[in-house]
């Protein structure tokens, strides 16, 4: 029998060659005078001409919360749901993605407010400290304070702090991941759900897919060391990596809230993300996995109008509606 290889789904491939000449959004990641000129979304997308998108069904706000470092302030994006039923709203904590390095609380803009207005939760979007400036811990202790924060004040954000998950896309589904196990860990809020999107999940790239996609679009294996080198800095000044870093590390996956893993099958973090929903399924997390065919990293944030975006982001709302109950509960 001819195995075939994989190929990218013909909407997603068109999107991407739409993309400018010599651009690599996967790319780029030794070069900190291109990763500093990426960290600003705003400043991005107003280069392109264009601005946010916005969603009338969705009162968007940007506020601070104190830092973890004394006199620091951590700024936030929150996203509240117009159509409020009685009762207090469930919410998503949310990490964006950017390698650890990249991106700020607007970068997933779409997908924050498709989450607000067809999940009816509050988004609270955490604008976490990036590496290498900031190297692990940094980053995920701003995550799990956002989740702290955000709890805590439950009550002015109307929100049922009984009823929080935490969510993040690719680092920011490692932090997701990483928070979910503080939470555990440390006594802290209980979750209802975490939304892990083609998460970054273990820094010892041993999978087949890592080691595969060495070429594939968006992402690849290269680009992954480049981001765990950012990260944590030199292989071999890193010492014992902690699970907080590198959720594939952990060992004991009990105790941890229902999860929904989405995977990519062109993606190199393919595996590691099947791996660890497969390790969830069999410590008892009720766990959720899709694989898309045809999908590389990030396409339900490249081509979200597009038929497999499109999909990726309704099976999301669907999956935060289990997990965090409808907007009365």
């Amino acid at each position: 029998m001819t195995q075939t290889s994989p190929s990218l789904d013909p909407e997603l491939a068109a999107v991407l060659a739409g993309f400018p000449s010599g651009v690599d959004p996967g790319g780029n990641l030794r070069d900190m005078k291109v990763i500093t000129m990426l960290r600003s979304t705003l400043d991005l997308l107003g280069a392109m001409g264009t601005s946010l998108p916005t969603d009338e069904r969705v009162v968007v706000a940007d506020r601070a919360m104190p830092g973890v470092e004394p006199g620091t302030e951590i700024p936030l994006r929150i996203y509240a749901p117009v159509a409020r039923l009685n009762g207090p709203a469930p919410a998503l904590v949310f990490f964006h993605g950017g390698a650890f390095v990249l991106g700020d609380r607007y970068t997933e803009e779409l997908r924050c407010l498709r989450y607000a207005a067809e999940a009816g939760c509050v988004v609270v979007s955490v604008d976490y400290r990036l590496a290498p400036e900031h190297r692990f811990p940094a980053g995920v202790e701003d995550c799990f304070a956002g989740l702290e924060w955000t709890v805590a004040n439950a009550a002015e954000l109307g929100i049922d702090p009984g009823r929080v998950g935490v969510g993040g896309s690719s680092a920011g589904g490692a932090l997701a991941a990483a928070v979910a196990l503080m939470a555990r860990d440390r006594g802290g809020p209980a979750l209802r759900v975490q939304i892990l999107n083609y998460p970054v999940i273990d820094d010892r790239m041993q999978s087949a897919s890592m080691r595969a996609f060495d070429a594939t679009p968006m992402w690849t294996s290269g680009s992954n060391a480049d981001m765990w080198q950012h990260y944590l800095g030199d292989p071999e000044d890193r010492g014992e990596v902690s699970v907080y870093a590198a959720p594939g590390r952990a060992t004991d996956l009990r105790g941890l809230p229902p999860a929904y893993v989405l995977t990519a099958e062109l993606d190199p973090l393919r595996d590691e993300g099947i791996e660890y929903a497969t390790r969830l399924m069999e410590a008892g997390v009720p766990t959720e996995l899709h694989t898309v065919p045809g999908a590389c990293h990030g396409f339900d944030i490249i081509a979200a109008t597009q038929t497999l975006g499109k999909r990726a982001l309704e099976e999301q709302v669907r999956a935060l509606v289990r997990g965090l109950g409808s907007a009365t509960g």
